[in-house]
């Protein structure tokens, strides 16, 4: 144990090496007195724990405190003195320090060595969980260029500096044409070799003019910022297509690779990253559907999606008080005894000129024009309502997930709308849950914090949903006041097929369970995914492998045989 000793008395210093040593403590032991000394010591070696009389002639422990933070390093701090007040031994803990103990006392100082040692070892355990974790979900194993989500991040970030300017920037989305010829033909390896080889030369093009990421198998965007006119957009994307005119070179073969490249400009083509990212897409597409191997620009299409957009918005003005809405639900399982244990709700449209519509198809207009307050008031009735009518029928405690927008989190109204429909409808409030995507709570981080606990105080679970494909900073996770982490189905899909994907679950479900937090998987649709999320000890899951979601009368059947014992 490397003990960093605090102690201005030889005698005491002795004395307590004596007492670790007679606890069969093998010790790597230093003794400082003073600002240098300890600042010396933290920089030439690593300690395991600091343990620091209080009042010395030229130092004191609330400086050495002090000191052990400014350095940055998380190394246990025990007061050990017996001329400390109570007072500032409790306004020293409140301030950093892990413990206090009177001098001499040895019976105490043992026990607190030990177990602020466990508590350091944990802390740095978690770090690394997360730190695993933010690796496999930001940046790709391939190519180590950004994915999709860091991408977004980093460009958004970008346009929220650029947005009273509004200077215009370019948005390329890249498509290596014909690529799937080459994994059918020479195997995946080759493949691999040839997008690292790919990625490579990209990130020469773009060098620090803009951000590159990997988006998808064979696909890649490149964001520019502060271009000064269409010439240089243009000059830029001529530059990319003709450094692809070398070939690429794997083992004795060699290979020419043309792009299909999409281009849309900011801010006349989008103004947001989503925007620019599925509209540069769109552009590729039609490149690669003309003649392959060039770019073409995004060209807006208003006519028929426009009208289309406006007749949604009107009609839904009107929706609920004319019976065009329904709920569906989705069972969820409980991995360890394979019974159902509740079901999500998931609002539909039953439009009377488009036919049925699923939630993507509306709930972005509902947010986007405030609808989504009474549509999510609605909802979270309806759901409760069939909730208490499963537990009248013998099915307590099933749950039901709900799911919360953007929108309803930053109303204070939240609040009283679920404490008024839990009144009405008589609902257990642990037998809610509500659900809000990872964007949605890191949008403001802080104000989720307060209203997800203000929430929670009143009984009712908390999930995070599509977990990993937000742009959330993981030290704001273990602040939330949540009980479930939901694997977003992107990930699950992919499972026993992408190593990538199986290792982000891997990497979440620990992390889940390091934070005591239940874990669901979202889209569990065979065999050998449920064992991989059984084998890593996920908790429950949901998925078209059980049921897709279904009206009630439907999900019945499915429910009816789990009758769970009434509580004591």
């Amino acid at each position: 144990m490397r003990v960093l000793n605090v102690e201005d008395s030889e005698d005491d210093a002795h004395l307590l090496c004596s007492e670790l040593a007679s606890a069969g403590i093998d010790l790597n032991y230093r003794r400082v007195d003073s600002f240098a000394g300890m600042q010396a010591a933290l920089q030439e070696s690593d300690w395991d724990v600091v343990i620091s009389d209080h009042s010395m002639p030229s130092f004191s422990s609330l400086e050495a405190l002090e000191l052990l933070k400014q350095s940055g390093k998380d190394i246990p701090f025990i007061i050990f003195s017996g001329n400390i007040g109570e007072e500032v031994a409790v306004s020293a803990m409140h301030n950093g320090a892990h413990d206090y103990v009177y001098k001499g006392n040895f019976a105490r100082l043992i026990p607190s060595i030990k177990r602020e040692l466990k508590n350091a070892a944990d802390r740095r355990a978690k770090k690394q969980a997360e730190a695993h974790v933010y690796q496999l979900a930001y940046y790709d194993e391939l190519t180590g260029l950004p994915k999709r989500n860091l991408f977004c991040e980093k460009v958004g970030d970008v346009l929220s500096e650029r947005a009273d300017s509004r200077a215009a920037a370019a948005m390329y989305f890249i498509d290596m044409d014909r690529f799937m010829r080459i994994n059918n033909t020479y195997g995946y390896a080759t493949g691999d070799a040839l997008i690292r080889q790919v990625a490579q030369r990209l990130k020469e093009c773009v060098g620090e003019t803009g951000v590159l990421a990997r988006v998808g198998g064979d696909k890649f965007a490149v964001f520019r910022g502060g271009v000064a006119n269409s010439r240089e957009i243009q000059t830029f994307a001529d530059h990319v297509m003709e450094s692809f005119g070398a070939p690429f070179a794997i083992e004795n073969l060699e290979f020419y690779v043309t792009l299909s490249v999409g281009i849309c400009v900011y801010p006349d083509d989008g103004e947001d990253v989503s925007t620019l990212l599925v509209n540069a897409e769109s552009a590729m597409y039609l490149a690669k559907k003309l003649w392959r191997n060039n770019y073409q620009y995004y060209v807006k299409a208003l006519g028929e999606a426009s009208s289309r957009r406006l007749a949604l918005e009107t009609s839904l003005r009107r929706a609920v008080e004319r019976g065009e809405l329904f709920l569906q639900y989705q069972p969820v399982v409980d991995l360890k005894t394979g019974k159902f244990t509740g079901a999500e709700a998931l609002v539909r449209w039953n439009h009377p000129e488009f036919g049925l519509l699923g939630p993507d198809n509306f709930i972005p207009l509902a947010d986007e024009t405030g609808l989504i307050i009474e549509i999510g008031e609605w909802v979270l009735h309806q759901a409760c309502m069939q909730a208490k009518s499963w537990h009248d029928m013998g099915l307590y405690p099933m749950t039901i997930a709900v799911n919360v927008s953007a929108v309803q989190l930053g109303q204070t109204q939240l609040l009283n709308q679920v404490a008024d429909v839990l009144s009405k409808t008589g609902l257990d409030p642990a037998c809610l849950e509500l659900e809000i995507t990872e964007s949605v709570v890191m949008r403001d981080a802080e104000a989720s914090i307060k209203m997800l606990g203000a929430l929670k105080d009143m009984g009712i679970k908390i999930s995070v949903d599509d977990f990993g494909t937000g742009y959330s900073s993981l030290s704001y996770l273990k602040q939330l006041p949540i009980d479930i982490l939901k694997i977003d189905q992107s990930f699950t899909r992919d499972i026993g097929s992408d190593a990538d994907s199986s290792s982000i679950v891997t990497a979440i479900v620990a992390l889940a369970k390091s934070l005591n937090l239940s874990v669901l998987a979202e889209g569990v649709e065979s065999i050998e995914q449920l064992g991989f999320l059984r084998k890593e000890k996920c908790d429950r899951v949901q998925g078209y492998y059980y049921s897709r979601p279904v009206n009630p009368d439907a999900l019945l059947p499915l429910i009816m045989p789990m009758r769970a014992a009434e509580p004591a």
